[in-house]
Formats: C-alpha cells, structure tokens, sequence
C-alpha cells in the first residue's frame, strides 16, 4: 500500500474514522489556499489520494510529510495540529499540554502555536526504533538537549550518537532526522526558531 513519497503504511489507515481535527484544518487550509488536491500534492510531493485520505481522517501522515504538507499550504504543523486556544498567561502546568502523535514520534507542547510567533519548544517523545520519516530542511535554526534515551541524528552525511545530557545546534537548512537507537523511549526538549511545526 506504500507508494514512493507517501508515507501511509496498513497501520496508518483506519476505515472507522471520520475526519480529524488534522483532516477538518487541513481542508480548511487547502481551501483558503485556494488549492486543489491535486496541487497540494504536486507541492508536497505525494499522491492526490493521501490528501484526500488525510482530509478525511483514514490516513495518519508521518511528521516528514505534515512538514511537506504545511510547507505546501505556506503554514506550519502547529496550524495544522492545534486544537488549542492560547493560554492566558505564561504557564503551560505539568500534564495540561498538549501532545501530538505522529507515528512512533510524539510531540509534548511547551510553547503553543501564536500568530506571528518566532519560538517553537517541544518534548520529542521517541519510542525505540522510532524514527523521523526521512531527512528535512526549511529556514531557521535549532537546538536541542537530551533528556532521557539514546538517539541517532543524522545531519547531512554525518551521524552523531548523542544520550542524556548532551546537547546539539545546527542550521534548519541541514538535511536532518533522527532515529531512536536505545531500547527506552528517549526524550529530547527541542528548540526551533522559527516556528515551524
């Protein structure tokens, strides 16, 4: 069922689901747009069916392609996840944010999603042998520091095995990904500037 670009797996398709708050935004977004299916696909470089099942919540995209996908929509991924309202002051408490799974990856929100907003913060949460769906590259700068686990970040050509306590900084311009190479989930807080998940 996987073709070349897209990353939807017989484990990603759920025949049950309506659409999604993703799927709802998504169409939303494409609508404003002023996009066809068709075009977004062009654009994010995946089949005009993968638009369509996400828009209709049969389909989970990885974090590579919602990346693709808001890149094509001129947004970014907290646009598109976020069913939250900003809070009212400058706290987001233990247990009250928000996270959003993608796959083996899920993202604890530290900052939330602002219009205009230049910080972007998260807790990547990796399980074991999960992975990024694939290097990516935007704007921007990031920087991060590992909390718990053991990961693979690949930086271009280069591969780097980092573990608690260590902390890493590139340009966003670098091809990226990472892969959990520990048998524990491993977490990383994660800065990017600007936002763009």
């Amino acid at each position: 069922m996987k073709k070349k670009n897209d990353v939807l797996t017989d484990e990603s398709v759920d025949k049950k689901a309506g659409p999604s708050g993703l799927g709802v935004r998504l169409r939303y977004a494409r609508v404003i747009a002023g996009l066809t299916l068709l075009q977004v696909a062009q654009k994010a470089e995946c089949s005009e069916s993968l638009i369509s099942k996400i828009e209709r919540g049969s389909a989970t995209p990885s974090l590579a392609m919602l990346h693709r996908l808001a890149t094509a929509l001129d947004t970014n991924i907290s646009t598109l996840m976020s069913d939250q309202v900003p809070p009212a002051g400058p706290v987001l408490r233990q247990g009250e944010r928000p996270i959003i799974k993608t796959g083996d990856i899920s993202l604890e929100r530290l900052v939330l999603p602002t219009r205009g907003g230049l910080l972007q913060a998260n807790i990547h949460i990796v399980s074991p042998g999960g992975a990024s769906d694939g290097q990516i590259e935007h704007v921007g700068e990031e920087v991060g520091y590992v909390l718990a686990g053991k990961l693979e970040l690949r930086l271009g050509e280069e591969s780097y095995l980092i573990g608690p306590g260590d902390t890493f900084t590139f340009q966003s311009s670098t091809p990226h990904g990472y892969r959990n190479v520990g048998k524990v989930e491993a977490r990383i807080l994660w800065v990017n500037s600007p936002a763009t998940f």
